[in-house]
């Protein structure tokens, strides 16, 4: 492989997407990008307790303390500002 389509695909990786949630059974779950240890800033903040998020919107889905819902999952706030994922490996 030459090095400009490797820095290419490397660039492509470093990318995060658009939209990504940590629940398994969300359309937006991305295991191989949850691997490299994402973290969130969001209005400049650093969040740990964020569920999904989405860029291009502007909001996160965060944890409402130890509340569970029927099934047993956690309940989420939407909440709306501006949003910016990292890779913590990066910082």
């Amino acid at each position: 492989m030459n090095e400009k389509s490797e820095s290419k695909r490397e660039t492509m990786s470093d990318q995060l997407p658009d939209r990504l949630s940590v629940d398994p059974n969300s359309p937006y779950y991305n295991a191989e990008v949850l691997s490299r240890d994402v973290g969130v800033r969001f209005k400049g903040i650093e969040k740990t307790n964020v569920e999904e998020y989405c860029i291009s919107e502007g909001w996160v889905r965060v944890t409402a303390g130890n509340a569970r819902d029927r099934h047993g999952n956690p309940l989420t706030i939407k909440v709306h500002g501006p949003v910016e994922p990292y890779f913590k490996d990066k910082a």
